[in-house]
């Protein structure tokens, strides 16, 4: 499993990267954390606000700072659900 945390650099950016981390260790596994800071990059997946969560491609949550159990139930979401929306929705708001 692939995570990526995209942001330039901000505390929460940061913090986001960490919790990550935080939740691979507690998980366990083999799952790669990338700390993607290139706005080029950002930009291809249509992320507005960061921090952004990506999980194997997929925009999982966007502008919010997400605790580490946050992290692993995206990670063990299945469904590939994309949760741009920072309110939680799912997109459908």
């Amino acid at each position: 499993m692939k995570i990526e945390i995209l942001g330039t650099g901000c505390a929460k950016c940061k913090a986001l990267e960490a919790v990550a981390k935080e939740a691979v260790s507690k998980v366990g596994g083999f799952h790669e954390v990338v700390k993607v800071d290139d706005i080029g990059e950002i930009m291809k997946y249509n992320v507005v606000s960061t921090p952004a969560l990506v999980i194997d491609g997929v925009v999982k949550s966007t502008g919010k700072l997400l605790s580490a159990d946050e992290v692993i139930a995206f990670m063990n979401d299945t469904k590939g659900v994309d949760s741009k929306s920072s309110c939680g929705c799912g997109g459908k708001c």
